[in-house]
């Protein structure tokens, strides 16, 4: 979906899209499912979500991770693995066939101690064709290309973007969300770094509890 026009022009600063001005590429590694704890089923996932051109898939069953690539009409290049439960481009989201809860809790084990998952509306992916920003480099002209996709808005919540200032202000929510997944199981995740030490943004580093058990 190509959008155009002077009204876009303010978001052309979001989620660090001037790279050459902001984010200067640096070499990363270890990412992936880099702290695993079975005793209390807990861990941390970091991930390289630097490119506006690719998904991101994480199974908490296997511990796996892949990534698609998004082509020019918005569709995902190579196979989508089986089993995934949480995709991730840039700071979006989305779920395979799951929902999601934002909690009042700031730490996980702050949820963990409350002794049961939240009550409330639980809110499943939508149908979006202007929220995944796949190609910027018509930015100065106020040309912005998004790829049609499913999209999780709750989980979206964990990181916001503030670009009626210069440079954008990024702010994270600080909150476990609770991911209930097709089979009844349910992931409890917070975002607890949006950069790597060398502040370029993109890099997400999430503590998960899976699977959740009262």
């Amino acid at each position: 979906m190509l959008t155009t026009g002077a009204a876009m022009l303010p978001l052309l600063s979001c989620n660090g899209l001037f790279g050459g001005i902001y984010d200067e590429p640096v070499a990363d590694t270890g990412f992936g499912f880099t702290k695993v704890n079975q005793a209390t089923s807990s861990g941390t996932i970091y991930i390289d979500a630097t490119s506006y051109t690719r998904w991101t898939y994480i199974d908490f069953d296997t511990f796996a991770i892949d990534t698609t690539f998004i082509a020019g009409d918005g569709s995902e290049t190579g196979e989508v693995m089986e089993g995934w439960d949480l995709a991730i481009h840039r700071y979006d989201t989305k779920t395979n066939g799951g929902s999601v809860i934002e909690t009042e809790f700031t730490s996980l084990d702050g949820f963990l101690a409350s002794g049961r998952l939240p009550e409330g509306e639980y809110a499943e992916d939508i149908w979006t064709e202007d929220k995944i920003t796949v190609d910027m480099s018509g930015m100065m002209d106020g040309v912005i290309l998004y790829a049609p996709s499913w999209y999780n808005r709750e989980l979206s919540r964990w990181l916001n973007v503030d670009t009626s200032t210069m440079p954008p202000v990024y702010t994270m929510s600080g909150k476990v969300y609770i991911l209930m997944m097709k089979d009844g199981k349910a992931a409890a995740l917070q975002l607890t770094n949006y950069m790597n030490s060398s502040k370029v943004k993109g890099f997400m580093s999430i503590d998960y509890v899976y699977p959740v058990e009262f």
